[in-house]
């Protein structure tokens, strides 16, 4: 059971930004630095699609509403990217059932992935870009931090991981009446698109 600390935090990571949890890992395991990364994540090709999808995501994430739009595109992608960096993790070291830490790290990064699609959803209420862009710096900062202790201290990594998804969920429940705020003015913005493309439509 010696994987599962990073399979925790790997998963945690992945539902804020999988690229850059799969880049991390495979730069590690590349260059030495880790022998618990597996071949699969070590690829040319693996390391520069997620290094060009990390730098998608990078300027996606700090645009207002964009962001949220991500979230929505990654709410099936960044679950199943955290099982399976997980269950690539427990067949590198054996330590672990791969199903039992695919089921682990997927769930961990739905979780995560519904934590960070909810508080993105609040702070685009704000009628300032800033708080967006500052948001999204610390989850890029954290995820990176995270991973990079989750290599050399998987056990600390996993309960500062655990200790801030839970934290994460809280906060949600102080977020709802912003949320709520955001998905209204979501739909209201799409009844004034439909309205005007109707508009547009009739004949003069």
């Amino acid at each position: 059971m010696s994987i599962l600390p990073l399979v925790f935090t790997s998963g945690w990571a992945s539902g804020v930004n999988a690229y850059a949890v799969v880049l991390l890992l495979g730069v590690f395991g590349a260059t030495g630095v880790s022998d618990e990364v597996p071949e699969a994540l070590q690829r040319p090709d693996v390391l520069i699609a997620a290094g060009v999808l990390f730098v998608c995501e990078a300027v996606a994430d700090k645009i207002p509403y964009v962001d949220s739009a991500w979230d929505s595109v990654h709410t099936v992608i960044r679950p199943v990217a955290g099982a399976v960096v997980a269950a690539l993790l427990a067949g590198q070291s054996g330590s672990l059932p791969e199903l039992a830490a695919g089921a682990v790290g997927g769930s961990t990064a739905l979780v995560s992935h519904l934590v960070k699609a909810g508080t993105r959803m609040a702070v685009n209420t704000s009628p300032e870009p800033f708080s967006n862009v500052v948001v999204s710096l610390a989850e890029d900062l954290g995820v990176g931090a995270l991973i990079s202790l989750a290599i050399f201290y998987p056990a600390a990594a996993a309960v500062v991981a655990g200790a801030l998804l839970l934290a994460g969920v809280l906060l949600l429940f102080f977020l709802v009446s912003r949320i709520r705020r955001f998905r209204r003015r979501r739909a209201e913005r799409r009844a004034e698109k439909r309205l005007a493309q109707a508009v547009g439509q009739r004949p003069g």
